[in-house]
């Protein structure tokens, strides 16, 4: 949980994030009660697709189900609306952060895993999987997967440029700020869980390549977050700001 709290105390030593302001939790849990209680945020409401909650679990926080593809929330209710690690769990990840960007007054942080060259060589090789599984075993079987079913999702895994085309698209008046920031987390248990002896031993060994190989280029690392400035964007100047449309004055190339 390191790189999600240090990435939320960056934000708001910056300035980017206010701790203050309204805030919301899409896809959220224990970790991110935590996470933002350590950070110092105070208005803050954690939603998510669980009908067995009963309102107090993230006390002092408020809790609402909300559906994180199709949010019941009026735009700039929250300020600032927060997500990690739970975009995979929808049926469109895609969906959900537009979603989110729809509905935040000023900003979306998102924390997901990345599609990078070192994670598809880990796929292939077994030691990071491609459905979680674990997460549903772990809520007996009936919740954890696609959309808080016993159904494993998919992991999806992002790229930078993904980020910006899915917003270009969305919004193509409009140019929006966006900052990316990277973490290694090794995943000692998970290697130390593994029943196959050669997968396990593969495991281990790629522990310290692949640590150097992340701290030489920073995208290969396995966390990842993209921070997007809704109140920092520009109108394309295209755009003629009366009617919101290409401007008669354009000419083409």
């Amino acid at each position: 949980m390191g790189f999600y709290v240090e990435t939320l105390q960056r934000l708001v030593r910056e300035r980017a994030l206010d701790p203050a302001a309204p805030t919301l939790v899409v896809a959220g849990g224990a970790t991110d009660r935590t996470a933002l209680l350590e950070a110092g945020f105070a208005d803050v409401t954690i939603s998510n697709l669980d009908v067995r909650m009963t309102g107090g679990e993230f006390a002092p926080y408020k809790w609402q189900f909300l559906d994180g593809e199709q949010l019941d929330v009026e735009p700039d209710r929250f300020a600032q609306i927060i997500e990690h690690m739970g975009l995979h769990h929808c049926g469109s990840p895609h969906r959900a952060l537009l979603e989110m960007y729809r509905c935040a007054g000023r900003s979306v942080l998102v924390f997901e895993n990345r599609d990078s060259a070192s994670m598809r060589a880990a796929r292939r090789l077994g030691l990071v999987p491609s459905h979680e599984f674990d997460a549903v075993i772990d809520h007996g079987f009936v919740h954890g997967g696609y959309r808080n079913t016993g159904i494993p999702n998919a992991v999806y895994r992002w790229t930078e440029r993904e980020v910006i085309k899915t917003l270009e698209s969305y919004e193509p008046s409009y140019t929006v700020p966006v900052r990316f920031f990277y973490g290694l987390r090794v995943p000692q248990e998970r290697i130390a869980a593994m029943r196959n002896p050669l997968l396990r031993a593969l495991g281990k060994a790629s522990v310290v390549p692949f640590s150097v190989l992340a701290k030489l280029v920073p995208s290969q690392m396995n966390e990842f977050a993209f921070f997007i400035d809704k109140a920092g964007r520009q109108r394309q100047p295209w755009i003629d700001p009366e009617t919101g449309a290409l401007s008669r004055s354009y000419e083409r190339a």
